[in-house]
């Protein structure tokens, strides 16, 4: 097969072939290998019955575990999130509750308010100008075709990768975000993570090795690496490194919504810019918390503890099912289990 027939090929491997509104899904390239056509189950395990996804956009999530939107979020909420991740840079907005993170290369000589000082701020549910990336009803449709119509939002986040100090600190090594979470199961759960500006390979893009949902909870732990390892950047132990790859190249408003067990990363940020996106990882409120005591995941919630008690004064024996049952916030339809 030529070259000009095997991008013909991934073309119509890779067409989501969306809904008519301008805001559907429609054919969006990456690099690296997919499989949609392999995809023969006795029936459909990742998604829900829907009238959103095309047939095909279904069976590529289901063989690759996740699925990109294109052009889903406006640019004006775009421009509002950054609005307001600005203002809680420099100090003007205070939301309780949520955990502000700093790249571990930044020395605190150097703390500015500025976008220089923050790297990711997480559990932004207290703050009502952020937390309406999780009640966007363009978000919601997509994620109800995975989780359901009870929806939780569980985990918000808003990432800014840092331009990398030369020690590539501002790398998350390949892990299963399942791996911090204390509920299941793992097919009720899905993250949808929206650019807020261009993200290629060289301000460090999403890479993840397609079918990989399709595995089980891996154990993690912090790499060894030279340059240092951000606070929680867990990275899985170990993984087939001649895995296939895609690198997902994404424009501002552009949404990829992925599996909890699916392996991904992202690179360092090779640029002088720092690079924006906005996450949430939704669950089904049929969901099920779970002890994490004796597993994999114990480390997560000894650090969470350990976090949480210096920043709040939570006791350091709370569990981490507790720290997820008070952040969870209903979004759609009613609350059950969680």
């Amino acid at each position: 097969m030529n070259q000009c027939q095997a991008a013909a090929r991934l073309r119509v491997a890779l067409g989501h072939l969306g809904q008519p509104s301008a805001r559907a899904g429609v054919a969006y390239p990456t690099s690296g290998a997919v499989s949609p056509n392999s995809f023969h189950p006795p029936q459909f395990q990742y998604t829900q019955d829907n009238d959103v996804l095309s047939l095909e956009q279904r069976k590529f999530y289901e063989e690759n575990g996740f699925l990109v939107i294109k052009n889903l979020v406006s640019d004006t909420d775009i421009q509002r999130f950054r609005d307001q991740f600005e203002r809680i840079c420099r100090g003007e907005v205070k939301p309780k509750q949520m955990i502000i993170m700093r790249d571990v290369s930044i020395a605190k000589s150097e703390y500015i308010p500025s976008e220089r000082m923050i790297s990711k701020i997480q559990d932004f549910q207290d703050d009502k100008e952020l937390f309406r990336y999780c009640t966007l009803p363009e978000i919601l449709k997509y994620v109800e075709c995975f989780t359901g119509p009870n929806i939780m939002a569980m985990h918000a986040m808003l990432i800014n990768k840092p331009p990398d100090s030369g020690k590539k600190t501002s790398r998350h090594p390949l892990h299963q975000d399942l791996h911090y979470f204390p509920f299941r199961p793992s097919n009720k759960i899905v993250c949808a993570w929206t650019a807020m500006e261009h993200i290629d390979r060289n301000n460090g893009c999403l890479c993840v090795l397609p079918g990989t949902h399709k595995g089980y909870l891996k154990p993690h732990n912090y790499p060894q690496w030279e340059g240092g390892v951000n606070l929680m950047f867990y990275g899985i132990r170990d993984y087939d490194e001649n895995s296939p790859r895609v690198h997902l190249v994404m424009e501002k408003g552009d949404t990829v919504f992925f599996h909890p067990l699916l392996i991904h990363g992202s690179g360092w940020n090779k640029t002088q810019g720092y690079r924006k996106a906005i996450s949430c990882h939704f669950a089904s409120a049929d969901c099920h918390y779970i002890d994490v005591k004796g597993t994999s995941q114990e480390i997560v919630e000894r650090e969470v503890m350990e976090l949480v008690h210096r920043l709040y004064g939570i006791p350091k024996d709370t569990s981490l099912k507790d720290v997820f049952r008070l952040g969870g916030q209903l979004v759609k339809g009613r609350r059950t289990n969680l």
